[in-house]
């Protein structure tokens, strides 16, 4: 469903840009809903299906690992982190949700490169299914405009 973005941003063109995507397995019915939402996204920015490449790690502590090396790899114009974490399901839910998220936006200052950060943080799988596919379009949205913003400024 599109054009129900807030803050609609500018017009998006993915072409000839490639994304790295990792996918905690953690919750797999809602993280493999949010890559497939993030994929049908890019494609439909014109983001070839050749220049997406898709991990997938235990959860979401070890999402912004995965990050680093696709980042280090210098293959990537911006990446996305899909992931759930539920209150209910873990007693470590803060630390869970502060790490891997703090994790995630080191890898994006240190290599300067766009991170989309999709990992759901909800106090229940209803919570977590309301949200799977808008969160997951938004970051694949969200990786193409900072991709093209960076190259804007000489940064690819």
């Amino acid at each position: 469903m599109m054009g129900a973005h807030k803050g609609e941003g500018p017009a998006l063109d993915g072409r000839g840009l490639r994304i790295g995507i990792v996918q905690a397995r953690f919750n797999q019915g809602i993280t493999d809903a949010l890559a497939a939402a993030c994929r049908a996204e890019l494609q439909a920015l014109g983001v070839a299906d050749a220049d997406v490449a898709l991990e997938q790690v235990p959860g979401a502590l070890e999402v912004p690992l995965a990050l680093q090396a696709m980042a280090e790899s210098g293959r990537f114009d911006a990446l996305v982190a899909l992931g759930c974490v539920i209150r209910g399901e873990t007693y470590h839910f803060e630390l869970v949700c502060n790490e891997s998220a703090a994790g995630i936006t080191r890898v994006a200052l240190d290599h300067h490169i766009p991170i989309a950060n999709a990992i759901l943080t909800v106090e229940n799988l209803s919570q977590a299914v309301a949200r799977q596919e808008e969160k997951a379009r938004d970051a694949a949205r969200v990786a193409v405009e900072m991709a093209r913003l960076l190259q804007r400024y000489g940064d690819d």
